[in-house]
């Protein structure tokens, strides 16, 4: 019993503070994971995409006025790229979690030698990986069909790394507390779409009566859009400042609770 003891003696932590060889190779398992079908989670946007661009061009018409100074075609397509960025963002964080449940594989992420802080960095950033994948494909597709400006490559960055971020830690919240698809689809439908929506991708907000201009101006979804159309327009409806401050203390808060509630075992520990 002695030999037995001292044969299988708990081990030293041997990789420091942080295990980066560990949440690397996650990043990279979660990277390849939506490479593989990359027609389901690449080209599946881009077309979806593309459909609302040609729908509304056709039903609207291309000379359509100009909104903030811009025709309106050169107005929707970055609202258009974004709003299928975080969509991506929340998708990979939710799959992750469902598929590892449902195949009962959840278990080699909770005993490997990785922290809650590891696995939520390496999950939501290789959602964040996706979305940025999207963001640049659309816009060199885009950019084939339409003439688009950039006015600043930074601002372009910087929200479309903050929304998604935003939505790949929401995404990895609902996939700790969704049991089935349907509680997935639950976020989606009542809390992502209709606030991506209604926050200024096919119009200005200028044209809201106050009242309703007033809410969108506490939606996040609104400063996602509109920091990002600014990068390539060089106008924006509400202050850039304000909203990259706002993104930012959400993405922080976000992503703690999400860091906090795995670090607990929510809903995957008995």
């Amino acid at each position: 019993m002695v030999e037995l003891q001292n044969k299988y003696k708990i081990g030293i932590k041997r990789f420091g503070t942080v295990n980066w060889v560990g949440a690397i190779n996650l990043y990279f398992k979660e990277v390849s994971r939506f490479f593989v079908v990359w027609a389901q989670t690449l080209l599946s946007p881009l077309i979806s995409s593309l459909l609302f661009l040609s729908v509304l061009t056709l039903a609207l018409g291309s000379d359509k006025g100009d909104v903030l100074g811009h025709p309106f075609i050169n107005f929707l397509a970055p609202g258009l790229i974004v709003m299928s960025l975080i969509g991506q963002s929340f998708s990979h964080s939710v799959s992750s979690f469902m598929i590892s449940k449902m195949q009962g594989n959840i278990v080699d992420m909770l005993y490997a030698p990785l922290s809650a802080l590891e696995v939520s960095f390496a999950i939501i950033l290789a959602a964040v990986t996706r979305s940025l994948v999207i963001a640049i494909i659309s816009i060199a597709v885009f950019s084939i069909i339409i003439d688009i400006s950039f006015y600043s490559i930074f601002y372009i960055f910087v929200f479309g790394f903050l929304s998604s971020f935003i939505l790949g830690s929401l995404g990895f919240i609902t996939g700790l507390w969704a049991e089935k698809f349907d509680h997935t689809a639950t976020i989606t439908n009542f809390v992502i779409t209709p606030l991506s929506f209604l926050s200024g991708v096919f119009y200005s907000i200028d044209k809201l009566p106050i009242f309703f201009k007033n809410i969108s101006t506490v939606n996040p979804f609104f400063y996602m859009i509109d920091g990002f159309r600014f990068g390539f327009l060089g106008t924006a409806d509400g202050s850039i400042k304000f909203g990259l401050f706002y993104l930012t203390i959400i993405s922080v808060v976000i992503w703690f609770v999400a860091f906090y509630l795995f670090k607990k075992g929510y809903k995957i520990k008995s």
